[in-house]
């Protein structure tokens, strides 16, 4: 297990749902395919997007970048 699944099993465990956004993120960042990212990157704008998170504006720009969101 890499150090980024590990700290992304511990924030679940804690329920520290503003680590998950910044880690997720970063997973998205370190992802090899835009599958892939997009998949993290869901994660992490969900979890912004629940806890009112600042930087569920910047997520949706990279999903809207990707396709994956439109701005309706």
């Amino acid at each position: 297990m890499s150090g980024l699944d590990a700290r992304l099993l511990a924030a679940h465990a804690a329920g520290d749902d503003a680590a998950l956004v910044g880690l997720y993120t970063q997973a998205a960042d370190a992802a090899a395919n835009v599958d892939t990212e997009c998949f993290f990157l869901t994660h992490a704008y969900i979890f912004a997007l629940e806890q009112g998170d600042t930087r569920a504006d910047a997520l949706r720009a990279r999903l809207i970048s990707h396709g994956r969101e439109t701005l309706d």
